[in-house]
């Protein structure tokens, strides 16, 4: 593989993922070409800017783009890595669609060379790299691919998915540990000497099958740990009893740690990944589906619970804080905050006012509800109702003494000394039938 200075990569979508990824790779000295379908992003990059909320990452891709390392296009060229990093949405009864990677793929295939290594980082289904090498060899039939035939592959295919979180993602690009799914052992080494570029984590070589269940059992697990509380906290508020408190006691037991509840589950790796376990094996995943539906059960239940405070209190002006899937992020991707406060909005119009310090406008889901975006200040001013969907630090610091007088359902539990409306009107959780 070439030299640092020497080596082109192409990373395919340049979204919260693929521009980190292409930045960090870039901050190395590598020649980085980000391809996205967007003319808009592409001319955004190209000017040193980002379109993404993200820590550190406005500052890192200003200085490789001024320093030529970086540059974004919607055209495919040659390179020595191809790093495709797009979605992986699912379709209609939850399965998953991989419309996007193979797409990327068929990119790929016009500018692969001898001697190139295509690396999928997206979360997929199991089988999805295998699907990108038997598309890869229909296209190129003049390459030799891995694992099709006798003799040495003239190119190297592996799986590696991201294992991010949102506001540290420049940190976890290259502390985290990578699990690096090779077609065959040897695709495997060839990726492992590209991310060990770095990468200060550990990489541990698998095979493809193997990395693209692991990445999926990880957002699975925290979304059955998170049903979990989910769940407890609608038992614990029937019980009129603080479900953080409880939380907060038993994860002092050395082998319980349980997670927070809130008022669902969002984002685009545990709302969605999931599913592709499922998916592949509907007899056999009882337990992933009910802890999905669990959660998703949960953004009904906190409409239900708001729709009965906010109808308890006519014509009174009510706060939703936070539309994001987490804190400090303005990702709104499978978010049940949305989710929650269009709601409101579309029932209870212009009552509604939203603070969400990471967007200037109103995503188009509160559209023609008579809705309107506020700052934290004046919703603390006008509204007698605070419904707290999403645990920002500016939420955070509200003191007592300025929310003692409001009615305020807490979903993330960020004000305990604040106290919470009954919950007698508040419907159960309804999963699926």
């Amino acid at each position: 593989m070439p030299t640092d200075a020497e080596l082109k990569v192409a990373v395919l979508g340049l979204g919260y993922i693929g521009l980190p990824t292409a930045a960090v790779i870039a901050r190395t000295g590598a020649q980085v070409l980000g391809i996205d379908v967007s003319q808009t992003v592409v001319d955004t990059v190209n000017s040193g800017r980002v379109h993404i909320e993200e820590i550190d990452l406005d500052g890192l891709v200003s200085g490789v783009v001024a320093r030529g390392n970086l540059r974004a296009s919607t055209l495919i060229e040659p390179a020595d890595v191809f790093v495709i990093a797009v979605p992986t949405p699912f379709g209609d009864n939850h399965a998953p669609d991989i419309g996007y990677v193979l797409k990327a793929a068929t990119t790929v295939a016009a500018a692969l060379k001898a001697g190139d290594v295509v690396i999928l980082e997206s979360t997929s289904p199991v089988g999805t790299t295998e699907k990108v090498r038997d598309l890869l060899a229909k296209l190129r039939p003049d390459l030799k691919v891995p694992g099709m035939g006798p003799g040495t592959p003239d190119i190297a295919i592996a799986y590696c998915p991201e294992r991010v979180l949102p506001g540290r993602i420049l940190v976890e690009l290259i502390d985290n540990d990578r699990v690096i799914g090779g077609i065959t052992p040897r695709c495997a080494r060839k990726a492992l000497q590209f991310y060990r570029r770095f990468v200060r984590g550990a990489c541990v070589t698998t095979t493809a099958r193997a990395a693209e269940m692991t990445k999926l059992t990880e957002n699975a697990f925290r979304d059955v740990n998170i049903a979990f509380a989910n769940e407890l906290s609608v038992v614990a508020g029937n019980l009129g009893i603080d479900v953080w408190e409880v939380i907060r006691l038993a994860n002092r037991h050395p082998r319980v740690n349980i997670l927070s509840p809130g008022p669902g589950v969002g984002g685009h790796c545990i709302a969605v990944d999931p599913w592709f376990l499922v998916h592949g094996d509907p007899e056999n995943t009882p337990l992933i589906r009910t802890a999905r539906e669990v959660n998703d059960a949960k953004t009904g239940y906190t409409i239900g619970r708001a729709e009965a405070l906010i109808e308890a209190m006519p014509g009174a002006p009510v706060a939703c804080l936070g539309l994001a899937f987490k804190a400090n992020i303005d990702d709104f991707r499978e978010s049940p905050a949305l989710k929650v406060a269009a709601s409101l909005a579309h029932r209870f119009g212009d009552r509604v006012r939203i603070v969400e310090p990471y967007a200037d406008t109103l995503p188009s889901a509160f559209d023609g509800s008579g809705a309107s975006l506020i700052d934290i200040d004046t919703a603390l001013e006008t509204c007698p109702i605070l419904v707290v969907l999403v645990d920002h630090d500016v939420f955070r610091s509200v003191p007592l003494e300025e929310r003692a007088a409001k009615r305020v359902y807490d979903t993330r539990g960020i004000w305990p000394d604040q106290p919470q409306p009954p919950v007698s009107e508040a419907p159960p959780i309804r999963l699926a039938s």
